[in-house]
């Protein structure tokens, strides 16, 4: 059947289509995503402004009708922290239901690190024996560790990549000291969870998902998306210690420049790599390998299994 995945993240609105079955992998039939950056459009009461809702409202429509056109049989819509977050969550769920008829499912940060780790540990199989798993958001950070399906410890924490940037770095490029202090705030966020993972041991296999990830081992020298899903693609953190000064020196538009930064996220990246750099460090991660697929995949994956045991 052909499924559709329909994803209000943080920084995107994100229609994946694949055809799919159970038993078998889902295969990409068709993309639609508009970035609003949500996490970004929250006032000083952390409310969802009208404006940012109508254009929510606008690009779920233009997600139903490509929908629609792709012959799309059932659609999964589910939303992530910045709706989780803002303080009219209700209102926007409201809102977007009765102009567009989609009942949005707000995962909470646990769901999205649990559904992330299934489909990694679907795409590496059983082989890559026990796994941790990164995945920086717009809006959080998802850690996920385990040996099964289901992780043993999956954790959440407001260190979005866009989040971070808006409350943490003004100024085209920011000021060092904002840099400083974004740094330690990571590092001290990402260290009270540590020793919930360690207790399992060391992993046999790290692994990173999602757009910033991608990016940062992209500019690492990692291969381009052109030459397929199947190409492995590392990120050590030594190359990302030696980029992360060269990122802070530069503006938005010349990240913008680099290979494979996108010029809607070049202003986040600095954030993103902070964080990667810093969840790398404190879990003792020399190298990490990127998985292309994540929680869309994982959404995909869990209605398959639902469907398969009906």
């Amino acid at each position: 059947m052909r499924l559709g995945v329909l994803d209000v993240g943080s920084n995107t609105v994100h229609l994946l289509v694949v055809d799919a079955h159970p038993g078998a992998r889902p295969l990409p039939a068709h993309s639609h995503k508009a970035e609003l950056r949500l996490a970004q459009l929250l006032d000083e009461s952390g409310a969802i402004g009208p404006e940012g809702i109508d254009k929510l409202i606008a690009v779920v429509h233009e997600c139903l009708q490509a929908a629609e056109d792709k012959g799309v049989e059932d659609v999964l819509p589910f939303a992530t922290s910045a709706v989780r977050e803002a303080s009219n969550a209700d209102d926007v769920l409201a809102r977007v239901q009765a102009e567009t008829g989609v009942e949005l499912q707000v995962l909470s940060g646990e769901e999205e690190a649990r559904l992330t780790f299934l489909a990694v540990r679907r795409w590496f199989g059983w082989s890559a024996g026990k796994l941790l798993v990164l995945d920086i958001g717009g809006g959080s950070l998802e850690i996920a560790y385990g040996i099964d399906e289901e992780p043993d410890a999956a954790v959440s924490l407001p260190l979005g990549a866009g989040r971070l940037t808006a409350g943490w770095l003004p100024g085209d490029p920011p000021d060092p000291e904002s840099i400083r202090s974004l740094r330690r705030h990571v590092r001290a966020q990402i260290a009270r969870t540590v020793g919930e993972f360690a207790r399992f041991g060391a992993p046999d296999h790290v692994v990173a998902t999602s757009k910033t990830f991608k990016q940062l081992a992209r500019i690492a020298g990692a291969a381009r998306s052109t030459e397929g899903l199947y190409v492995q693609r590392d990120l050590k953190r030594e190359s990302l210690e030696a980029w992360v000064p060269q990122l802070a020196g530069m503006s938005a538009s010349q990240r913008a420049e680099l290979p494979g930064v996108s010029e809607g996220r070049a202003g986040q990246i600095l954030a993103g790599a902070l964080v990667a750099e810093g969840a790398m460090d404190l879990f003792g991660v020399e190298s990490l390998e990127i998985c292309p697929w994540a929680l869309r995949e994982g959404v995909i994956l869990r209605r398959l299994d639902h469907m398969a045991s009906a």
